[in-house]
């Protein structure tokens, strides 16, 4: 491809990307989804991605584009587990024992990027029964409210998954 071809590829990769993010966030904001909301959504997020494209997006490359695609992935798995440890942590408070044996994990990760180093995190706090403490260089903290719990942080299921996005 030439310089030229690239050059105008990466500007358009950039308007269809900020349009999209707009358009998700005016749908996010509006819960409304009338014709005339959607109409007026597309030319008013078209509008503002010709006018930010530039802002919005700074660098753009095709290793980008690919984590951004390999996250969205990443979602679904990570919804059904959010889902599943809420099932767990209702079964814990409502059983009569309440079985919980809380301890504190601390595990070296392999993820190189503060993204990366976030997105794990996160996606651990999000995930009932445990809750990330802190994150330092490459050590992690995480507070599990049960012993399955807190084998599933040394399992490094999640952090496997966030570092096939990394890579």
């Amino acid at each position: 491809m030439t310089e030229q071809k690239e050059l105008t590829y990466k500007l358009i990769m950039k308007f269809i990307l900020t349009f999209i993010a707009l358009l998700i966030f005016w749908f996010m904001l509006s819960g409304h989804f009338s014709v005339i909301i959607v109409t007026s959504a597309v030319i008013y997020a078209l509008i503002a991605a010709y006018f930010t494209h530039d802002y919005f997006i700074e660098k753009i490359s095709f290793a980008g584009i690919k984590r951004i695609f390999k996250f969205i992935a990443y979602l679904p798995w990570l919804f059904w587990e959010i889902i599943m440890a809420n099932l767990q942590v209702a079964y814990i408070v409502l059983s009569p024992k309440m079985p919980i044996s809380p301890e504190l994990v601390e595990t070296e990760t392999d993820l190189k990027t503060d993204y990366g180093k976030t997105a794990l995190g996160n996606s651990i706090t999000l995930t009932p029964g445990t809750v990330t403490i802190e994150i330092e260089n490459s050590k992690i903290l995480v507070h599990a409210i049960t012993k399955e719990h807190a084998q599933d942080i040394r399992n490094k299921d999640i952090e496997k998954k966030i570092l096939r996005i990394e890579a």
